[in-house]
């Protein structure tokens, strides 16, 4: 699929902060690994580009995790990890509409006919004006009448390459302190208050070149909200209590990222490219460079990077919400008319980021997971230059394309590499590198110069083949249709995305720009092709066996730089590939990709009734349910196959077994159906608590057969003995990288493996995934299929007719015979007596967890501590974090298991040992008692509202409404309106509820999980072990409410 095309704001290094909106959507994560699923969005988290979104580049994955049969796009390794932050579905290629035409009329339009202030595609509903102030703040308003939510959002055109040299780290610690009060607003605590108060989310980000402030709020509060933000562009107080405070809050970011693989190796990357190049410097910050220097006081640099750098100028400002236009640009111009000028440009990057001399290199650095990373970078010309022609997309597609006769998909064959993606990567404006990253196997690491010279072998294929006008003719024909028929993303994300945009493209084209592919033009694809050389190389491997003769002088990563000649690069090459038989092998294997047989043609968008949803099919061993929509204004549809086993719940062996069928499927399936992941119809088969889900996506046309091919491979296909051993290496590779995933997730895993039954440790899933062989589980699979309930559900722009036909061919395809009462729910287990455990982590940090557990599952209890999570939520963090500085990861929120409600509070701490973190949570909570003793309803009433309307908040996208279905549908909730049923619940809490359930909690066992460095564990021993029983399901009719309010974290379910 087409790789975002990057530009000058892919940052080096990003920051985006845990506070506590986003905090509960981090544990979710965790949470739902117990049933085996993983969440494939990462949410804002903080200054660590290893988790940056960073480009849409080609992956595939071979574990048995909730894993696509073909890639997603998500977190990479090495290039992407020092790039930096790409918004959410953009991709190149488009035959757009114009903002103010009618539904329809663009489909034979081309973008240079288009007049208007925004080009948009005919799906968006939404209303644009642009327009900029007498100080010349450019704006960007977006009235969308369906939204939930308002939101705005502030880019300022300055970042971490404009760091003082001896001050590294300042434009992110000046982001910290502008959340800390200002003129009219001096309370360092108002702002996320408010925010938090009236159900909203705020956060920033800092990058190499911008740095992103962004919030959403309920529409009723926006008016009020805007006043508070605008006013850290016009007069932040930077106290100076707050200033040495908040260097620590900083130095702790620094200290929890200081284990991140990630991180270590860009650091090791900058060793390699321009020493004076801004990009290459510490930019997070840390106490030994936030501090007062010869040149000033702290807070008085901080006073003068604002002044230098902060003004209307050099800021772009969006809002969206469902106020109109007029409202909108009234608010606007009241509110942020007061920012300052300052007549500021700009930063240019006139320093190359590679010089002569430095390349060809290669670098090696230790790694501390489990993992083996190659990749090979190439420096470029920025391809923001050529954003309407897309040559790196171009190349990135066919370098990282999947299908057979790939270079992943030959070196699958050899056995030495599971994934391959490609595509942009650093870039400043003028200069930028073009990145291939493959993760290899332990046997791949032996052969990488074999590996190198099947790279070049294949850049020579395209060289000679590649650049057709037919082919950039159907990758834009695939980017017209997703520009087409995009869907609505959050009022929150547009903002954000939409202010950065603007620093980069004209304002009528930063929707359309990342979509744009319109002139074929040989001769520049033959110029970026021929700066993928080997004398223009940066080879960089990343594993665990590395010994390294330096070491970083912030991650602390050992590694080695070898500057090579000419001749080196390319006798190494030639030679290294040891045998000429095996490189020849490799490269009579690649060809270039064939025009794409899964393109779709029928795009009518079906009149449907917009009804709930209905029972197609009731038999003894399956279920069809169905509803349809028009709503989105899509011709597709989503597709849940739920293949429900009575047995996977029973063992370890099982719940194994079940996740390594999963992953076979994914993975014999990628090289075939990866075209169609290309065309829009996406699959995806993954494991949890109960058996297996097939997951299909996409154009309504064309699904059957991918479908059909599927079912065909589950049933019949070769267990191939070298592809499965792949797939339980990177299966163990996972588990053991378990121990080095950040503290916080450690936690959360420990807590749902501890609560959520049947539990599975990691010692015993390693040893169950020891029995595992063609002929085991080929054996598994006989009899996993032959006891089974198909639980099917579709959700989209289909009749019911053509649900019932393609439900009827997966069911008639799977013969299953087992009835629905016999498949076991997932248990929740009772905290019955006061239980401390210390999981396994070989991270530097401590951390707490406490788990107070709700009552009972009921529908009453849900609602109450949805409330009081959105009531202890800012308190928390103010006082843990803002007040008393324990840590940089701090919250507390409604974190239900499955339907079982409860609170969670966390602190992981750099600098205090776990016995210290549950000490201040007990002061706190003491102090959270006399703020309950005095709540009334008047101060009750925002945050009870905040809950509702999360519950009423409508789904964006047809992806979210199907999730909603296949949610409630997992837990019985045939009724379809959990949430209405919640609402109602919420509506009656008072405040004499929220007391007594506080002062329950207060008395009740407790569940805490604490980790010191160096002390060990007793988890994995523990929990076979311990006896909690479990806590009763609730009454069906009041389970017919929901898991939990969605303004917390979502949760582990019993299918998902």
């Amino acid at each position: 699929m087409p790789a975002l095309q990057p530009s000058r704001w892919h940052a080096v290094s990003m920051t985006l902060h845990i506070r506590n909106g986003v905090w509960r959507t981090l544990l979710a994560q965790c949470w739902s690994d117990v049933t085996m699923r993983l969440v494939t969005h990462w949410p804002r988290s903080s200054h660590m580009p290893v988790l940056s979104l960073t480009l849409c580049r080609h992956r595939s994955f071979v574990s048995g995790e909730k894993m696509p049969l073909l890639p997603r796009f998500r977190p990479l390794g090495l290039s992407a990890a020092i790039a930096a932050i790409v918004l959410a579905g953009l991709s190149p290629g488009a035959v757009l509409a114009d903002a103010n035409s009618t539904p329809g009329s663009a489909q034979n339009v081309s973008v240079n006919a288009q007049t208007g202030p925004v080009i948009k595609s005919e799906n968006d509903k939404r209303s644009y004006r642009s327009l900029t102030l007498n100080n010349g703040l450019r704006v960007l308003l977006v009235s969308d009448p369906g939204a939930d939510k308002a939101a705005a959002a502030m880019d300022v055109e300055v970042g971490s390459a404009q760091d003082p040299k001896d001050v590294l780290g300042l434009a992110h610690f000046l982001e910290h302190m502008l959340f800390l009060g200002t003129d009219r607003y001096p309370d360092p605590d108002a702002y996320q208050d408010f925010i938090t108060k009236h159900g909203g989310n705020h956060n920033a980000f800092t990058a190499s070149q911008d740095t992103n402030y962004f919030f959403d709020i309920e529409p009723e509060a926006f008016d009020e909200a805007l006043p508070r933000f605008a006013r850290f562009f016009v007069a932040p107080q930077f106290n100076a209590e707050y200033v040495d405070r908040e260097r620590h809050a900083v130095n702790s970011e620094y200290q929890a990222r200081m284990q991140d693989d990630g991180r270590r190796v860009y650091e090791a990357v900058e060793k390699a490219l321009n020493p004076e190049h801004p990009f290459n410097r510490f930019s997070v910050g840390s106490l030994d460079t936030l501090q007062d220097t010869d040149a000033g006081s702290l807070r008085q640099r901080l006073v003068d990077f604002y002044t230098a750098h902060y003004g209307a100028g050099v800021m772009r400002l969006s809002l969206v919400g469902p106020q109109s236009l007029d409202a909108l640009e009234k608010l606007t111009r009241s509110n942020f008319s007061d920012v300052p000028n300052r007549d500021l440009k700009r930063p240019e990057i006139d320093i190359p980021l590679v010089t002569q001399g430095e390349l060809p290199a290669r670098l090696e650095v230790k790694a501390l997971k489990q993992e083996r990373e190659l990749a090979f970078m190439f420096p470029i010309d920025d391809p923001i230059e050529h954003y309407r022609t897309q040559p790196v997309s171009y190349l990135a597609n066919l370098i990282g394309h999947e299908g057979e006769g790939s270079l992943l998909a030959a070196l699958k064959a050899k056995g030495w590499a599971d994934a391959l993606s490609a595509g942009g990567g650093l870039s400043d404006g003028h200069n930028a590198m073009l990145s291939i990253d493959i993760t290899l196997t332990p046997e791949g690491a032996k052969h990488q110069p074999e590996i190198r010279a099947a790279l070049f072998d294949y850049l020579a294929l395209v060289r000679k083949q590649g650049i057709n006008d037919w082919r950039y003719a159907e990758q834009a024909k695939l980017g017209e249709q997703k520009f087409r028929f995009q869907q609505r993303s959050s009022p929150v994300d547009l903002a954000s995305s939409l202010a950065m945009m603007m620093t980069r493209y004209p304002v009528k084209e930063v929707l359309a720009a990342p979509y744009l592919m319109q002139n074929f033009d040989a001769a520049l694809l033959d110029k970026t092709l021929a700066r993928l050389t080997q004398d223009n190389l940066l080879e960089v491997y990343s594993g665990p066996n590395v010994a390294g003769d330096e070491q970083g002088q912030w991650f602390k990563a050992p590694y080695t730089l070898t500057r090579l000649s000419d001749d080196d690069a390319t006798s190494s090459a030639a030679t290294d590939g040891a045998s000429a038989s095996t490189a020849d092998s490799l490269a009579n294997q690649l060809a270039l990709p064939a025009p794409n047989p899964y393109l779709a043609s029928d795009f009518r968008v079906l009149e449907l009734p917009n009804a709930a949803p209905t029972q197609l099919l009731d038999e003894p061993g399956a279920e069809l349910w169905y509803q349809g929509n028009d709503s989105f204004g899509v011709p597709q549809a989503e597709w849940r196959f739920g293949l429900l086993n009575p047995e996977i719940s029973s063992s370890v062996e099982e719940q194994v077994m079940s996740r390594v069928l999963a992953a076979w499927l994914n993975e014999s399936l990628n090289a075939r159906l990866y075209p169609a992941r290309l065309a829009g119809q996406d699959a995806l088969a993954y494991a949890h608590g109960r058996g297996i889900t097939l997951q299909f996506s996409g154009w309504r046309d064309g699904q059957q057969p991918e479908m059909r091919e599927v079912l065909d491979q589950l049933v019949n296909g070769e267990i191939v003995p070298a592809t499965l051993e792949r797939i339980t290496q990177r299966l163990r590779r996972n588990l053991q990288n378990r121990a080095q995933a950040p503290l916080y997730s450690q936690l959360g895993r420990s807590l749902s493996e501890t609560l959520i039954g049947p539990l599975a440790t990691t010692p015993q899933m390693m040893a169950a995934l020891d029995t595992v062989n063609s002929q085991t589980l080929d054996a598994f699979r006989k009899h996993f299929l032959a006891r089974l309930h198909v639980q099917a559900m579709v959700t989209g722009n289909l009749t019911a007719k053509q649900a019932s036909d393609t439900g009827q061919l997966v069911v008639n395809g799977l013969a299953p015979r087992v009835t629905r009462e016999a498949i076991p729910t997932l248990e929740v287990r009772q905290i019955s007596q006061q239980t401390a455990l210390r999981p396994n982590s070989t991270r530097s940090d401590a951390g707490a967890l406490r788990y107070l557990q709700g009552e009972d599952r009921t529908l009453q209890s849900q609602a109450r501590l949805a409330v009081l999570g959105q009531l202890i939520e800012a308190p928390f963090y103010s006082r843990l974090r803002t007040d008393e500085q324990l840590g940089y990861i701090v919250s507390a929120s409604y974190s239900p298991m499955l339907d079982a409600p409860g609170l969670s509070m966390l602190v992981q701490s750099p600098s205090k040992d776990s016995k210290t973190l549950f000490s201040r949570m007990d002061a706190f909570m003491t102090e959270f008692d006399t703020r309950v003793q005095a709540l009334d309803e008047s101060a009750l009433t925002s945050y009870r509202q905040a809950v509702i309307d999360s519950l009423t908040q409508k789904p964006r996208r047809l992806s979210e409404l199907a999730a909603r279905n296949w949610n409630e549908l997992s837990f019985g909730w045939t009724g379809f309106d959990r949430r209405q049923q919640l609402v109602a619940a919420v509506k009656q809490v008072n405040p004499e509820d929220i007391r007594a359930t506080w002062q329950r909690l207060r008395n009740a066992d407790s569940l805490e999980l604490a980790f010191d460095p160096g002390t060990p564990s007793d988890f994995d021993q523990r929990i076979p072990k311990l006896a909690l029983p479990a806590l009763p399901e609730a009454p069906r009719a009041q389970a017919e409410a929901t898991t939990s309010a969605p303004s917390a974290q979502p949760t582990s379910n019993a299918q998902h």
